[in-house]
This record gives C-alpha cells, sequence and structure tokens, in this order.
C-alpha cells in the first residue's frame, strides 16, 4: 500500500505485471476487460482458503463467524464506496451480467406491458442489451435505441424526444461505453428519466476503476458493476437498488439463505439484501474484493485520475502520428480507452502480432456489435489503460505496432 502515488511503488503492488510475455516485458492494455489484482487481494485469497474457509450466516462455529465477518465487512465498505443509504441494498452477484439480468427478470418481469419501451443507447455492451431484448419478447415491451453521434456522444435531443411517450418504463445505459470510451451524462439522463416517469439502470461496469460514485447524489435507481473490474477477484458483481424499488420485487432465484420459512403450503421470503441471494454465494471473492476496496482507498484519487489522463492524452498524440490510422471514438469526455483501426488492416491481425511482442491489447467488437454496426466497422483494437501503467510501455506499444504494420505490408 502507498501514502502517495508512487508508480514504482504502485507497479510493485501488482506482482503479474513484473513478467515476460514472449521474450519480452508484459504490456497489458486490455484493463476494460480485467483489471489486474494487488498483492493484498491475492494474500486475502490465500488467507480465506487457509485460516477461515467455512459457510457462512448459518453456523455458529468460528470459522463461520470469521468467514460471516469478512463476507459482510465487504457489503460495508462496498456501502461507503457508493454512499448507499444502507447495506441492505447491497446486492452481491457473480457479476455486472448477472446483476443485469436480475432486474431484468423481476422488476421487468413485475413493471413491463405489452406496448411498454424500454431505452437503451448504441453504445451498450450486449449484456445491456440482450436481456432486455428478452425481456421484451416475454413481455411484449419495445426497445428503443439512443443514438450516438460520429465522435461518439449520445443524441441528448434524441434522448428527450425519446422520452417524450408516456410509455418508456425504463432507460438502460452504460456510465462508460467499453469499446470507445465515452462518458455519459448520467447525471443529467437519470434526471430527464424521472422527469419522464421512468426508472433508470446504470451499467458502471467501466466507470467504478475510474472516478469515485455516489449513488445518491446522482439518484440512481439501479448501478451494476463487477469486482473484476476494480481489482478485485472474478466471480463477483453488485447490484445497488433503491430499497422501495427492491422491496417490491419478486426473488429472482429461490434456495437457501432467501428464505424465512419453507413449508409445503407455502414459503416466506427473506428480507434484503438476502431476498436476492440464493444458496450458498462466492464467499472467498467477495472477501478478497473487500482488501480491493481498501487497496483503492489508499491511493489518491486525484492523481489517479491524473495518471490515466495523462496516459490517455499521450498515447491519443502518439497513435495519431502513425500514417492509416484512425482513433474510432473521440468524445470531449472519455476514460482512458483508445479504439481504432488501420487501413487495410484488420484488428485481429494487430493483436495476434502484438502479443509476439509482448503486448497486450483487445481486438474485435467488444461485445458492442450495434455500435461497430454505427461505424460500418467489423471490429477495433482497443488500448484500454489503468493507474499503474506507464508512458513508457505506451512508447514499447507503439513501436512494437510499427514493427507489426511494417510485417503486414
Amino acid at each position: 500500500m502507498v501514502d502517495k502515488f508512487d508508480i514504482v511503488q504502485v507497479r510493485k503492488d501488482f506482482p503479474i505485471l513484473d513478467q515476460q510475455v514472449n521474450g519480452a516485458p508484459l504490456v497489458y492494455f486490455d484493463n476494460a476487460a480485467t483489471t489486474q489484482k494487488p498483492q493484498v487481494v491475492i494474500d486475502a485469497l490465500n488467507q480465506y482458503y487457509t485460516q477461515d474457509n467455512a459457510n457462512i450466516h448459518r453456523g455458529l462455529h468460528t470459522l463461520a463467524e470469521r468467514a460471516t465477518t469478512g463476507y459482510e465487512l465487504t457489503r460495508t465498505k462496498l456501502k461507503d464506496f457508493l454512499n448507499a443509504p444502507s447495506t441492505d441494498q447491497i446486492i452481491f452477484t457473480s457479476g455486472t451480467t448477472a446483476g443485469i439480468n436480475l432486474v431484468a427478470q423481476t422488476f421487468g418481469r413485475a413493471n413491463f406491458s405489452k406496448g411498454d419501451v424500454i431505452l437503451v443507447s448504441n453504445l451498450e455492451h450486449h449484456s445491456n442489451i440482450v436481456p432486455w431484448q428478452m425481456n421484451a419478447q416475454e413481455t411484449g415491451a419495445e426497445v428503443q435505441v439512443i443514438p450516438v453521434d460520429e465522435v461518439g456522444v449520445l443524441d441528448m435531443e434524441a434522448y428527450g424526444q425519446l422520452l417524450t411517450s408516456d410509455r418508456v418504463k425504463l432507460v438502460a445505459v452504460n456510465h462508460v461505453s467499453n469499446a470507445i470510451g465515452t462518458i455519459n451524462p448520467i447525471k443529467q439522463m437519470i434526471d430527464m428519466a424521472h422527469h419522464a416517469g421512468a426508472k433508470v439502470l446504470i451499467d458502471g461496469a467501466q466507470s467504478v476503476a475510474h472516478f469515485d460514485i455516489d449513488v445518491q447524489a446522482l439518484d440512481m435507481d439501479f448501478f451494476v458493476f463487477s469486482a473484476h473490474k476494480l481489482f478485485g477477484p472474478t466471480g463477483v458483481g453488485v447490484l445497488y437498488g433503491k430499497r422501495e424499488i427492491l422491496e417490491s420485487m419478486p426473488p429472482y432465484q429461490g434456495g437457501g439463505e432467501m428464505i424465512k420459512e419453507v413449508s409445503f403450503s407455502g414459503t416466506t421470503y427473506n428480507e434484503l439484501p438476502y431476498k436476492f441471494e440464493a444458496g450458498t454465494p462466492n464467499i472467498a471473492d467477495v472477501y478478497a474484493f473487500g482488501f480491493a476496496l481498501d487497496y483503492l482507498k489508499s491511493l489518491p484519487a486525484d492523481a489517479v485520475w491524473e495518471q490515466e489522463k495523462a496516459l490517455l492524452d499521450y498515447a491519443s498524440e502518439q497513435l495519431s502520428q502513425i500514417d492509416g490510422l484512425r482513433i474510432v471514438g473521440q468524445a470531449p469526455e472519455k476514460i482512458a480507452v483508445v479504439s481504432f483501426v488501420i487501413d487495410g488492416v484488420h484488428p485481429q491481425d494487430i493483436g495476434v502480432l502484438l502479443d509476439k511482442f509482448g503486448v497486450a491489447i483487445r481486438t474485435g467488437h467488444h461485445c458492442a456489435q450495434p455500435l461497430m454496426a454505427r461505424y460500418d466497422l467489423v471490429g477495433t483494437c482497443r488500448a484500454s489503460f489503468a493507474f499503474y501503467n506507464t508512458k513508457e510501455e505506451i512508447d514499447l506499444f507503439v513501436k512494437a505496432l510499427k514493427r507489426c504494420l511494417m510485417m503486414l505490408s
């Protein structure tokens, strides 16, 4: 852990970064897909499995009590992290996708009917499109799309026009585009939706690692994200919801933990948040996620943001000097993501060759095929940065990219 933002020390906190890949120093620029884990998170997983492993909530022995305490402590840390009113409104899921599906299959089924409208944006990840399409098929509701302009900014005038219909029941939109990095004006979008009588779900998978989230100040109805994009373990997600909405929603799955009383004459469901947490949860990874939150809290937030902004600016400048390269998505407000295409070169070829030089980026449609179709692209190359990345790594990346282009010419 660090008292101030020291990039040398920060990189030491992430052991995976100190390795060679294909004979070259690893340059990891696939942070939008998943972030790397600090040593404290790795140690926490080992600690849990070597000393505290037990099922939670129902056991009376010491290990069960320690496991339960660690698990619920992470929920308390998340309450503070999001400025949620209570821990009851923090629901653990397996990831962002699971959280969206939970809302679609509970709130959606209970509240949508034929003729209702669900608004999504053209910037969405498939996980914030397909569940609503499935719900629409079941309920008779209709999915309508908020358009995006040439530089990757949502058309707010069109959004306002879509909201004039009193049939809009929900707006489901990402805070940040995973494919091109656009930061959406979610406070404005939430206020407009509420004024129109609609609820809002915000997909925060790409935003939680980059800036502070205050669910109360933003007046969010639902907020979902994944631990693995926030320097925590895989297999853990978080759904925050307003209490009155969560209490009105039926359970998503049946089983242990989500019940109070069970008999063959009927079942009484548990209170929040356990009503939505059926079965044995991912105890170890939730436990370790709390240590990721502690680590992030130890870093100076302003310095982290400045580091990422400097990386974005530097990478954009260096890449723009390569002949035939075009950056896709140049919204004025972006996180540290550069998505690009190169004339006459398939993105997959670039990704495969860069790996030979130890550079890890993501290529393809980034689970955002409607957005790729909007720009008439099969996919892009995406370099995404975290605070542990450096300008020196960008230099290695650009040098390797130029070598790849020479090999492909």
